[in-house]
């Protein structure tokens, strides 16, 4: 391979020594230029090829660690494998190592916030890959990971809990492109690969159960006790809006009869005009004796009300229906009672209506019809108070 003998050179003659190369035995040089500078470098041969293997600057490599690399790197020689390979491989590794699946997920969100309600922190986007995902996979080198690891974790809840398990999917394969887009070698293809191998769901959905809109002026009076629950639900109801839209509700968000929902408190990300009817409205000053901060439901101790406040209430009350039920109650109320236009209806709803050419040419949101829309569901739902 090379001369056998070792340790040619001194630290001092390393220091003093003029340009040029020298050799400290078994493949080990010195280069010193002509412009100061000067760096390691190990002769080896593999395979019958000669191989030239930088080993580091010599401001940053001593003699004594150039040595040690050198050792190394002929040991790897020795086995037949190019140290020059066998460096980049493990460098790789290396790498791999340090981009995990855990670590990419958390860059992806991150990267994503600005798109989320609340900047994600309500943690909806990232819980299903938290609890079902990352837990198994999450310590799993990025460019390592296959449609086997994927099938095998989200099989026990592929079929009992399928919208879970299909949204760890969805932002799974966010997260991998994400890795994609970082210059990882990473299998984009390896989510569809993964839901080949799960198969069909055998889940049938479950829609919230939602009460006959007949029966839902009965309920409505029985909400008079003026607390604030009661009061949530009855503009629950009365505005056929979600239930985080209400408990978030702030008084700056209304101005006369409009209670316009911000954007990032909007599912669809975009703003929202609810219009209030003269119910809505007094139920609305109603709550206003327990404003806190502005926010018309506030906790006891902090915040507002909990998402499950509304929802253990009709749970006590022995209802099967649930609050977001009410949505699907306005909406067949809409429809079996009132001549109003779906495109009216459903954007009561806050829901997209016609493709992206047609709302870009319409420029309403109807609100003075939806204002009408609210004061006959209203009259409704008010029509067995006494």
């Amino acid at each position: 391979m090379t001369s056998r003998a070792l340790n040619k050179l001194s630290a001092a003659q390393v220091k003093a020594a003029a340009p040029g190369k020298y050799s400290d035995g078994g493949g080990l040089w010195l280069h010193k230029r002509d412009d100061g500078g000067a760096q390691w470098f190990l002769r080896v041969t593999v395979h019958g090829r000669r191989r030239e293997m930088g080993l580091g600057a010599l401001r940053d490599v001593s003699l004594k660690d150039a040595r040690e690399a050198a050792t190394e790197w002929r040991a790897v020689a020795r086995q037949g494998k190019d140290p020059i390979k066998e460096r980049e491989r493990r460098r790789r590794e290396a790498q791999r190592a340090d981009h995990t699946l855990g670590m990419v997920a958390a860059e992806a969100f991150e990267a994503r916030k600005a798109q989320l309600k609340g900047d994600g922190k309500a943690g909806r986007w990232f819980s299903p890959l938290e609890l079902h995902v990352l837990p198994k996979l999450g310590q799993v080198p990025i460019e390592e990971l296959d449609q086997r690891d994927v099938k095998d974790t989200l099989a026990p809840i592929w079929h009992n809990k399928a919208d879970t398990a299909r949204k760890a999917l969805n932002r799974l394969g966010i997260v991998i492109r994400h890795g994609a887009a970082m210059g990882l070698d990473v299998d984009v293809q390896v989510t569809e690969k993964a839901k080949a191998l799960l198969g069909k769901s055998r889940h049938t959905p479950k829609h919230v159960p939602a009460m006959d809109w007949r029966d839902v002026p009965a309920f409505y009076q029985s909400l008079n006790e003026g607390t604030i629950t009661h009061l949530a639900l009855r503009l629950l109801i009365l505005t056929a809006t979600r239930s985080s839209e209400v408990r978030f509700c702030h008084l700056d968000e209304i101005d006369g009869y409009v209670w316009t929902i911000p954007a990032p408190r909007m599912k669809a990300g975009k703003e929202h005009r609810v219009p209030l009817s003269e119910e809505a409205q007094a139920v609305v000053a109603q709550a206003s004796a327990f404003e806190r901060d502005g926010f018309l439901f506030p906790n006891v101790r902090e915040g507002v009300i909990s998402d499950a406040t509304m929802s253990r209430f009709m749970e006590r009350r022995g209802l099967e229906a649930r609050p977001h039920g009410f949505r699907s109650s306005f909406r067949t109320w809409c429809a079996e009672e009132t001549d109003m236009p779906r495109e009216v209806a459903e954007t009561a709803l806050a829901h997209v209506v016609g493709g992206s050419v047609e709302r870009a040419y319409r420029r309403t949101d109807y609100l003075e019809q939806r204002r009408e829309l609210m004061e006959q569901w209203a009259k409704h739902v008010a029509s067995s108070r006494n």
